[in-house]
């Protein structure tokens, strides 16, 4: 990553408070995003991609939740350390988060202009008439036909593609530098999920705003993402540009939501191929790499110690999996797996239960 990063998590761990005990929902997550890219970060539900956005924006509810460590440097600020009057400054300004459901997210009792122009007074100072008219401005630059009347309706008389592309322009209406997009087209059908993936790219490139986009499609990614993080248990368990994740994945987890897809570049589409097994419970996180009991090319020491990160050829990709270590049986040494090993090789099993895909 050339530059200095808009937005770097560091170490970040948290945990929720509940009758049953401590679930570690976050537990280590690091990663940057420079200034103008899109990073999407990928998991299936319940592996802490929501939570870590919304603890970057400090939306969580504490209690139950608690952040126990770690670091979110926004331009070098801390923002952890902020006050919540610092944090009220930097949401819907600097950074901006469109959600999963968007008529949950807007006020049903206010008209979508008002509400664009609450936020642009409430951070600039203009007048409301200058503030409706951004609001107008916004509504146009995401799509919406008649944007001068639209502005005067209410949420429930927008379809859903219309009110998802409201809280784009919402989210952009004070030229934030970082969007947090958690699940932006879930809700939507396939034809309105291509418009609005569309329209994120461009306004991209139109405002020069960095993106973190949160998502379970990997087909979402492949449209839109510059870099991919991977999330399992709570972990960054691999992280990569979008061609070097989609056609050298190093970890088992990864292979697995690839595989899972439907590919159209096969003549004879067999059966997709499921994750096997639950993830584990979070209120007592194994001692070694979380995927182990899920994963069918799991060694000894996968049970026993958790996976170091490591970097393999390609910049900017590494991965947490015993499968890379230079130590690991020759018959899974990878061609990537080069350098000093960081385990013994009598801490490795000799044989897995099967070899990795090629």
């Amino acid at each position: 990553m050339a530059g200095a990063p808009l937005l770097e998590v560091r170490d970040l761990q948290v945990v929720f408070h509940t009758y049953a005990g401590l679930v570690q929902a976050v537990r280590g997550v690091s990663f940057a995003i420079a200034p103008g890219e899109m990073l999407a970060v990928v998991g299936e539900s319940g592996c802490g991609k929501s939570v870590t956005a919304q603890t970057i924006l400090r939306l969580l509810p504490t209690p139950p939740a608690e952040v126990t460590g770690g670091q979110i440097l926004f331009e070098g600020r801390d923002l952890l350390k902020l006050s919540e009057r610092e944090m009220q400054q930097v949401r819907g300004e600097q950074i901006t988060v469109v959600f999963q459901d968007p008529i949950s997210a807007l006020n049903p009792t206010a008209t979508v202009g008002s509400q664009i122009a609450e936020v642009v007074t409430l951070h600039e100072s203009v007048t409301r008439k200058q503030a409706w008219q951004r609001a107008v401005e916004m509504l146009q630059l995401v799509g919406i036909p008649d944007a001068v009347q639209r502005a005067h309706q209410y949420p429930h008389q927008f379809s859903g593609g219309m009110r998802q592309r409201a809280m784009i322009a919402l989210a952009l209406a004070c030229r934030p530098k970082l969007l947090i997009a958690d699940e932006p087209t879930t809700a939507l059908d396939v034809t309105v999920q291509a418009q609005i993936l569309a329209l994120l790219k461009r306004l991209q490139k139109e405002t020069g705003a960095a993106v973190l986009l949160i998502t379970h499609d990997l087909g979402v990614v492949a449209e839109v993402a510059d870099r991919v993080v991977v999330m399992y248990a709570g972990e960054v368990i691999e992280q990569a540009p979008l061609e070097p994740l989609f056609y050298a994945p190093r970890h088992p987890y990864t292979w697995g939501l690839l595989r899972s897809v439907p590919r159209l570049d096969r003549m004879r589409q067999g059966a997709l191929e499921p994750i096997e097994g639950t993830p584990p419970d979070l209120l007592d996180p194994p001692s070694g790499c979380a995927f182990a009991p899920r994963c069918r090319y799991a060694l000894r020491i996968c049970r026993q110690m958790p996976p170091i990160e490591q970097q393999v050829e390609t910049e900017g990709h590494s991965v947490r999996c015993w499968l890379n270590d230079p130590a690991a049986p020759a018959g899974l040494r990878r061609p990537w797996a080069e350098g000093e090993a960081a385990v013994s090789q009598e801490d490795l099993s000799l044989q897995p239960r099967s070899a990795p895909p090629q």
